[in-house]
């Protein structure tokens, strides 16, 4: 019995299933990749994020304490005319909040949370990992009395670097400071 040549008809064909196949597994390889490597570009921007809000809430939590153990609630000066300070003020005016660093008149202006221990300061031109970019700072701003009884409101708004300059975390608290008998209720 002899059989057709059919293999003629067929010549080339599983070279080109296999180059298919293989086109298709590269370009998923290469999917799977890129998407790896985006993903770790988000946790790393998340984790920046959140030391930046984490040295941000230090600083606000800080200056509420600081007001807190006041021994009189204190007034806001003009705070204009001073810079960056290592010692908490309350102030009666208030910087442009929406650009970090906050300055006015041209100059920084806040109180630089230096007791941010775990913190290491790092130079602008090489943010280390781990490190942060820039101290901790908070700004106390006198809003005047309550409107109804006495005391004081207080507006305090801190900001914290994560790594770089460009991870910033802003927050902002209302504070109501006011006598209760021979002491301050907070």
């Amino acid at each position: 019995m002899s059989y057709p040549k059919s293999s003629s008809a067929q010549k080339g064909m599983a070279l080109i299933t296999g180059m298919l196949l293989l086109v298709v597994v590269t370009v998923l390889a290469m999917s799977m990749f890129r998407g790896y490597g985006t993903q770790q570009k988000i946790a790393g921007n998340v984790r920046e994020k959140n030391r930046a809000v984490s040295a941000a809430v230090s600083a606000q939590q800080y200056a509420e304490y600081w007001l807190h153990n006041a021994t009189s609630i204190p007034t806001g000066v003009d705070c204009s005319a001073i810079s960056v300070s290592p010692i908490p003020q309350v102030c009666s005016n208030s910087p442009d909040f929406t650009v970090a660093p906050w300055t006015m008149n041209t100059k920084p202006v806040g109180v630089s949370f230096n007791n941010f221990n775990s913190m290491t300061k790092v130079s602008r031109e090489n943010p280390a990992n781990g490190t942060y970019y820039s101290t901790p700072m908070f700004y106390i701003t006198d809003l005047g009395a309550p409107v109804a009884g006495a005391g004081e409101v207080y507006q305090i708004d801190a900001i914290g670097w994560g790594g770089t300059a460009d991870t910033v975390a802003v927050v902002e608290s209302t504070y109501l400071l006011q006598p209760a008998g021979n002491t301050w209720d907070k």
